[in-house]
């Protein structure tokens, strides 16, 4: 495992992130296929094996069954110190009014609520999983500020927003003297690259380290086109992957996974490493592989003209998670 800073702060992370949305009770909705606590521990133990000590996971996977289950799994497998342990607030999880955005009664009620289903005092990421545009911004950082100052979380993160919102969300924590983010957890992937035209610049003149979410987009770039999965059928998010202008990009990291006789996932993984702003790729695990396969991308060195292959065809995308 290679281990590197998050942004320009001082917490140390390994340079894989897993990503626990897959791990979760499907009964309680937001997923059809969620692994049970019984099947997602030995993606746990097989995190700890490789080195993978950044766990992250919100409020809303699973409508709080993930935060459970990763809880109980830092108590089973290893201390919690040993962990640098990530979760986020902004979707609604109940229909009060502190249930869902980023008003004061929202965080401070959230951050107690995940605080309790993970069984610790403090996590040390706390994200905002999306911009708040009914809340005052200086209500949002201030609150958030004063979780950091009480000790429930250690470090801020935000995810997915137009660079002009986390500009405005940084400057309004500056202006007044209050915590600002080290981490910006944006989709990023081989079909998914508009965060490269105006988020990336901003992150790396900030100091914010990327946490890419759905690195492999959503397992598109890691199979030949023409093969399915549960997932891709039922994950609204996944479908959007499906679009035929991607094709030539899938057959590019195929091709090149052929040549070298390894799997796509790892071709299309070390293409996300590859990028400076990039601290660690958000990785979820349902197959033994998977960890394995993203772990061994850290020490693959991609050619130009490798590069340049899976590049040629990109057309641009709408963000469809902000």
């Amino acid at each position: 495992m290679h281990y590197t800073r998050l942004g320009s702060s001082g917490l140390t992370i390994s340079r894989i992130a897993l990503g626990c949305m897959s791990f979760g009770d499907s009964s309680r909705g937001f997923s059809q296929w969620s692994l049970s606590e019984e099947d997602s521990q030995p993606y746990f133990a097989q995190a700890l094996d490789l080195g993978i000590t950044f766990w992250d996971t919100a409020n809303v996977y699973t409508y709080g069954s993930s935060e459970e289950i990763v809880g109980r799994a830092i108590r089973t497998f290893t201390r919690r110190d040993d962990v640098v342990l990530a979760t986020k607030v902004y979707f609604k999880v109940h229909d009060g009014p502190g249930g869902q955005g980023l008003s004061r009664k929202a965080i401070m009620e959230n951050i107690d609520a995940s605080l309790r289903r993970l069984g610790t005092d403090y996590v040390d990421l706390y994200q905002i999983h999306r911009f708040d545009p009914d809340t005052p911004v200086e209500e949002t950082m201030e609150a958030l500020h004063d979780v950091v100052k009480a000790g429930k979380a250690r470090y801020l993160g935000a995810s997915a927003m137009r660079a002009w919102q986390f500009a405005k969300l940084q400057y309004t924590a500056q202006l007044h003297g209050w915590t600002r983010f080290v981490s910006m957890q944006d989709e990023y992937n081989l079909i998914m690259r508009e965060e490269e035209r105006e988020m990336f610049g901003l992150l790396a003149d900030q100091g914010v380290g990327s946490i890419p979410f759905s690195p492999l987009a959503k397992g598109r770039v890691c199979r030949p086109w023409g093969e399915r999965t549960a997932r891709m059928d039922t994950d609204p998010v996944g479908q959007r992957y499906d679009q035929d202008v991607d094709r030539p990009i899938v057959a590019a990291v195929q091709r090149i996974a052929e040549q070298r006789g390894i799997p796509m996932a790892r071709v299309a993984l070390a293409w996300v490493l590859r990028n400076p702003v990039v601290s660690a790729p958000i990785v979820g695990a349902t197959k033994p592989h998977h960890l394995a396969d993203a772990v061994a991308a850290l020490d693959l060195h991609l050619t130009t003209d490798e590069v340049a292959a899976m590049e040629e065809h990109y057309q641009p995308h709408i963000p469809r998670s902000y």
